[in-house]
């Protein structure tokens, strides 16, 4: 059996304003061009922020299908961990340009509020981006705190 050793390696890649994450507009328009690579495909990423809920980095944890993809209570916190995060948002994109959370959606956001309180990292929102084209409100996205489901 093979045995394995893990390492932390940080590695600045580039400058962003530290509080682009303020506000779903800013998560917003902070995430939309992580999507671009992957327009057919959902992705969940975990945006780390420090105590003052000012942005550390994004990391992606999931790339899915065209209709679903893996966002794991265990990859989020992990990047969280990993990423010396005391705060997160939570992203992912629908292909089809309409915001609008699924039943999936609710149930994996609550499951993440649950474990943010056990693991002591504050889940500031999930935030699924769309397309304003595609979104029947005209947004472009749709935040669970903004609803209500996180505050």
């Amino acid at each position: 059996m093979q045995i394995y050793e893990g390492t932390i390696q940080y590695k600045a890649v580039g400058e962003i304003d530290l509080n682009c994450c303020q506000t779903p507009a800013q998560v917003y328009q902070f995430m939309k061009d992580a999507f671009a690579p992957y327009p057919v495909q959902e992705t969940a990423w975990v945006i780390l922020l420090n105590r003052k809920y000012k942005a550390l980095g994004r990391v992606m944890i999931s790339l899915g299908t065209m209709t679903s993809t893996l966002l794991g209570i265990r990859e989020v916190f992990r990047a969280a961990i990993l990423g010396n995060a005391a705060a997160i948002v939570v992203c992912h994109n629908h292909p089809s340009g309409d915001p609008a959370p699924s039943t999936a959606d609710f149930e994996v956001t609550r499951q993440l509020k649950a474990a943010s309180g056990v693991m002591d990292i504050q889940l500031l929102d999930h935030v699924i981006v769309g397309d304003p084209t595609a979104d029947p409100r005209g947004v472009g996205f749709y935040s669970f705190r903004d609803a209500g489901m996180l505050a």
